[in-house]
């Protein structure tokens, strides 16, 4: 029995949408990926999003925070305490190494990032270049839509 939902449907009646149809093929795909840290995902405008990660007790060192074309990709890691071997009575704070992957659509860019009180947050603008903003298209009339014809000058010989 097939889970996946099958976008060909979509493939076949959309055109340039193959990216995002993609992505949400690779999301399907997925399978159990783990949930630590946990995120929020905001729209804050328009254009404006922002991420924000729970990461008590892993320090702004130990996080990096990388933009590959679509991809954003935090990692990090909690140090263990200094001084050797601890012994823990009970031990429900997580210290795992984490990496959390997200997908952005073209124009999508990390502002800036910061880490406040164990809430790590990543702002993100999305800027569309002045091509794909919608534009009005004038209307002519089919006179108007046919060049002129430049007739050449003669010249005596």
């Amino acid at each position: 029995m097939r889970t996946a939902l099958d976008f060909t449907p979509l493939f076949r009646s959309t055109v340039g949408f193959d990216r995002m149809l993609g992505a949400l093929e690779t999301a399907t795909r997925s399978a159990g990926s783990d949930n630590w840290p946990p995120y929020d995902i905001v729209r804050t405008g328009e254009n404006d999003y922002r991420i924000d990660m729970a990461v008590a007790g892993v320090d702004q060192a130990d996080i990096t925070i990388t933009q590959e074309r679509n991809t954003l990709t935090v990692t990090g890691h909690r140090n263990e305490e200094p001084g050797g071997q601890v012994d823990y009575l009970h031990r429900g704070i997580a210290g795992r190494t984490f990496e959390r992957q997200f997908e952005l659509v073209d124009h999508v860019n990390v502002v800036n990032a910061y880490l406040v009180n164990g809430l790590l947050t990543i702002k993100l603008h999305r800027e569309l270049p002045e091509a794909m903003k919608p534009r009005r298209i004038e209307i002519r009339s089919k006179s108007d839509a046919v060049p002129a014809r430049i007739e050449a000058l003669e010249t005596a010989a």
